[in-house]
């Protein structure tokens, strides 16, 4: 029986990751062979593969849309992909596997030699082409899982402060002000570029990811002090940090005797003037005039045009579940968070209103017509239920990857109408996360409840509308 080793990660760790170990695990069963999955979530690494799993497999699965240590795989059949696939087709995945090329084989420089390392390169290509997640975004969400944490920690403790000010001094308020917004806000940024260039670079990409990521907070342009390039700024340094940092990496050649010197001196000095420099003087004062842009066009929109970005943004939050364009959305609501003003806190609770409402109206569905689901998205709908009440958008894609062309502008048409409709309100959320459990920190919280159950009424109906009984579909492909 062969046996397959597999790790799981997603740039969140909530979702995608467990959906890919499950679907991991069931193709290999219904394969016949034996199957050990590695999941890298929120919480760390669970199920880690131990030396003998890895020294006993004939092949490894690498399904991530972040970076995943592979020095531990050398000498295995290693495939690496993206967690959709994992989820949308393991048992190719599986097979494909067992014919991958061997990771981080030694070779010599004969013919033959060659010839397997053309494959190699093209086996590669071919597996970049068919992956739907571009090298950029996985780069880019690598920063952005390790960033979340910070984020979601600092703004809860932002809104807890708020609403705590009750006593005179302001004490208590001011603790949690200073552990939210005078630390991890401060924090997240850099954190974010460190990441993006870890992500690149491996670890020489962390010092100068993280510096020209705090530079990019606190002093873009020399002679204007505290002119923020805020969160556009630190995806510019993280990618600039990385890129460069990799081509020093390469370009920098020593004597083997000189080789230790190289990532603890000459890299980070080289990496961290240069990205330090270039923030400074080039880059850091058009981000920071973009910024600026940014959060005036926002204080300054008017109630159509506000109304009108709910609209984008529910769309943009259900198109993909939990994908590339839903974290462009969250992404974008997060990094305006850090500017503190009314009209990021709309746009926060608009775009986590709108990701809530796909699994809630999914799963009232399921309670409202059964003959429509299949068992296993009957059994679905339930833990669609506790997912969206906790904000995770993920909880639609079982029912998306069954049946997408009715299912995907079902739940598209509810989020927008719920985006729509807590801009309209004019709803705040001072937290980026936590779904009902921060409901007590939200302005005009009954009208932000009013706003989900009708995006989710609206999202049930249209796939009630659309769907076709179960037994009517059996019944057609019998005959």
């Amino acid at each position: 029986m062969a046996k397959i080793v597999a790790v799981t990660a997603c740039p969140t760790g909530i979702a995608h990751t467990f959906m890919a170990e499950e679907g991991l695990k069931k193709a290999a069963q219904e394969l016949g062979y034996e199957m050990k999955v590695e999941t890298q979530g929120a919480g760390g690494a669970e199920n880690v593969l131990t030396s003998d799993d890895i020294d006993e497999a004939d092949a490894v699965i690498i399904a991530a849309d972040k970076k995943v240590q592979l020095n531990r795989f050398k000498g295995k059949r290693l495939l690496e992909t993206d967690v959709s696939s994992a989820i949308k087709d393991a048992k190719g995945l599986i097979t494909g596997a067992l014919g991958a090329p061997v990771y981080g084989m030694q070779t010599d420089s004969s013919s033959s030699s060659q010839e397997y390392l053309d494959k190699v390169q093209q086996m590669k290509a071919e597996r970049k082409q068919k992956s739907k997640v571009p090298a950029a975004y996985r780069h880019l969400m690598s920063g952005v899982s390790h960033m979340l944490p910070i984020v979601v920690a600092g703004g809860i403790f932002i809104a807890i402060s708020f609403a705590i000010n009750i006593d005179t001094k302001g004490s208590l308020s001011n603790a949690f002000m200073n552990i939210g917004g005078n630390s991890a806000f401060v924090l997240f940024v850099p954190i974010l570029a460190a990441y993006i260039s870890y992500s690149i670079a491996d670890t020489p990409g962390l010092a100068p990811g993280l510096i020209g990521g705090w530079i990019g907070t606190q002093g873009v342009m020399y002679g204007e002090p505290h002119a923020s390039a805020g969160y556009l700024g630190g995806i510019a340094a993280g990618f600039l940090a990385g890129y460069v940092t990799k081509f020093l990496k390469s370009a920098i050649k020593l004597p083997r005797s000189l080789e230790g010197i190289k990532p603890i001196l000459i890299l980070p000095i080289l990496s961290v003037g240069i990205v330090g420099f270039v923030m400074i003087y080039v880059l850091g004062r058009p981000i920071a005039l973009l910024m600026e842009a940014m959060t005036t066009g926002l204080q300054h929109m008017g109630g159509t045009a506000s109304i009108g970005l709910g609209l984008l943004l529910g769309l943009m939050m259900a198109f993909d579940m939990g994908g590339p364009v839903n974290k462009v959305a969250y992404f974008f609501a997060v990094g305006l968070l850090g500017t503190k003003t009314a009209e990021s806190q709309i746009i926060m609770a608009a775009v986590m209103a709108a990701g809530m409402t796909p699994p809630l109206g999914l799963a009232l569905a399921t309670f409202i017509n059964k003959r429509k689901f299949y068992q296993e998205e009957r059994d679905a709908g339930k833990a669609a239920l506790i997912l969206g009440c906790c904000f995770i958008t993920e909880g639609a894609i079982p029912f998306a990857a069954n049946d997408p062309f009715r299912v995907i502008p079902s739940i598209m048409v509810g989020s927008a109408i719920t985006g729509g409709l807590t801009m309209l309100f004019r709803c705040t959320l001072p937290a980026p996360h936590g779904g009902v459990f921060v409901f007590p920190l939200m302005g005009h919280v009954l009208l932000y409840i009013v706003a989900i159950v009708i995006g989710a009424i609206l999202t049930s109906l249209l796939i009630l509308l659309l769907k076709k009984n179960k037994e009517v579909e059996h019944m057609a492909e019998v005959m």
